[in-house]
């Protein structure tokens, strides 16, 4: 840790150093300054790791900083909902991990114990320990050399599914990688407006490039085709860098999800905290037949990432997964009223269709051609939406089984998702203006899982209630009110 903290602070030191070195004219006192910021850096990572410890006692953890004032963190043992465990590159060429406790906090990162810098052999100890069951748990862990000479057997486990690496070319058509070659970009340009005096090539040398890149089509469209042939192959590889080797186990009642080539995670679930599962996918992921799953878990933090199940798998791989860990869910889903579709024909047309009348009268009154090339394009895009918003309602749907209810909406993005019963602690009815005209509702149903909560898009008032009634009616029936519908 002496030497990873100091790295990792360095990235945050480059710029104030840069500028010491410069604007100090690269004399021995810039050299001093610039050294005495490194030596700050390593002065920092020795107080702060001699003045942190960790214990588990009984039937809790504790966690002790005494940095500038002194802290002692108490997490139960039975609030842990899961541990995970990464090794980014540094860690893992000197054989450490991070180790994280997910206990149920909202608030982020900071409300979770963290453990940086232990051994890997210690953390998968540690997480074996934590993650027994409460009479197991509660008894205080062994001492350091008894682990080493003599550590406790792995408990059993089951392979659910291993992701082959043929599939990882997928990962381009979730299209959360594609725009990576753009924030390369950006933040290349940021760099070079920022350090563009400093390195001396002068106040305007960016601008200067910008203009004369501009002033050459050719190479701009050059730029703009070698963009847009790197993004699927950028994408491509951020995305197997960040799943590769995907595998998700069952073990001692916890999904183990492992994944990642230069930072490897393993993330434990509790599988009695799992209320049910979100399948997404985007447009040409349908197409493809393939989706992406994450559990939603109570009390789970971060379940965007902690909470994945499977990265882009072909639709059904994903079925029988679920199936197997949670629980088969095939009622068709009840479709919404009409004019919920018509209101996502609206939205998808009325915008461009806007546009080209704008952009028609314009051309009409000052007669440029660019007006008319804008009106075209709009009109283009206005016939689009009618696809698009079609598709939009089609995606629209709830479902009840006895068990478990799912509601899904989304076209671009399309998310279905799948929760029992147990796990709606409430109901809340939002209407906006636009949809009391439209005599719609978005029924809401409050979870204490996942996201906390999972809307059904414009049903009518009747299904809402309907709906409500049918999944919880003890919580319903004393707000009906007898008699025709109000």
């Amino acid at each position: 840790m002496l030497l990873i903290d100091p790295v990792r602070m360095l990235p945050g030191l480059v710029l104030p150093l840069v500028g010491v070195l410069l604007f100090g004219g690269f004399s021995s006192r810039s050299f001093l300054w610039a050294a005495l910021g490194v030596l700050g850096t390593v002065v920092f990572a020795v107080v702060r790791w001699a003045t942190f410890s960790y214990l588990i006692a009984g039937d809790r953890m504790e966690i002790k900083r005494s940095l500038i004032s002194r802290s002692i963190r108490t997490i139960p043992l039975e609030r842990i909902r899961g541990v995970d465990i990464s090794t980014p590159p540094m860690h893992r060429l000197l054989g450490l991990a991070v180790l994280k406790l997910d206990t149920g906090a909202s608030g982020g990162d900071e409300q979770e114990g963290e453990l940086d810098g232990v051994t890997l052999t210690e953390a998968e100890r540690l997480k074996a320990v934590l993650l027994r069951n409460r009479a197991t748990a509660a008894r205080p862990a062994a001492a350091p050399e008894a682990a080493e000479e003599g550590a406790p057997p792995q408990d059993a486990e089951r392979v659910i599914i291993r992701v082959p690496r043929r599939w990882l070319l997928y990962g381009p058509l979730s299209g959360a990688y594609l725009l990576t070659p753009f924030a390369l970009a950006g933040g290349a340009i940021g760099l070079a407006f920022q350090w563009g005096e400093q390195l001396g090539l002068g106040r305007d040398a960016a601008w200067s490039a910008g203009q004369w890149l501009w002033g050459h089509p050719g190479l701009l469209l050059a730029a703009a085709v070698l963009f847009v042939v790197a993004m699927p192959l950028v994408g491509g590889v951020m995305y197997t860098v960040f799943n590769w080797d995907f595998t998700l186990k069952e073990r001692d009642g916890y999904l183990v999800a492992e994944r990642g080539l230069i930072n490897r995670r393993s993330v434990s679930l509790e599988a009695g905290r799992v209320r049910g599962y979100e399948i997404a996918d985007a447009l040409a992921e349908r197409w493809a037949g393939v989706v992406r799953v994450w559990a939603i878990v109570t009390g789970l933090g971060d379940s965007q990432t902690r909470g994945q199940l499977l990265p882009d798998v072909p639709r059904g791989v994903a079925t029988q997964v679920t199936d197997a860990a949670i629980g088969p869910f095939t009622t068709p889903l009840r479709p919404h009223p009409p004019v919920a579709r018509d209101r996502r024909l609206f939205r998808a047309i009325a915008p461009w269709a806007g546009v080209a009348l704008a952009a028609s009268v314009a051309a009409v009154t000052i007669g440029s051609g660019v007006w008319w090339t804008l009106a075209v394009i709009a009109l283009l895009l206005a016939g689009v939406g009618v696809p698009l918003g079609n598709d939009r309602y089609r995606s629209l749907g709830h479902a009840y089984d006895g068990m478990r209810l799912s509601v899904r909406s989304g076209s671009l993005r399309r998310s279905q998702a799948v929760f029992e019963r147990r796990a709606v602690v409430g109901w809340r009815i939002r209407q906006t203006w636009f949809q009391r005209r439209a005599g719609v509702v978005t029924l809401v149903a409050g979870v204490g899982a996942g996201e906390g909560g999972y809307s059904a898009l414009d049903v009518s008032n009747a299904q809402a209630v309907a709906f409500s009634a049918e999944v919880t009616p003890d919580w319903i029936e004393p707000f009906l009110v007898p008699g025709p519908e109000h």
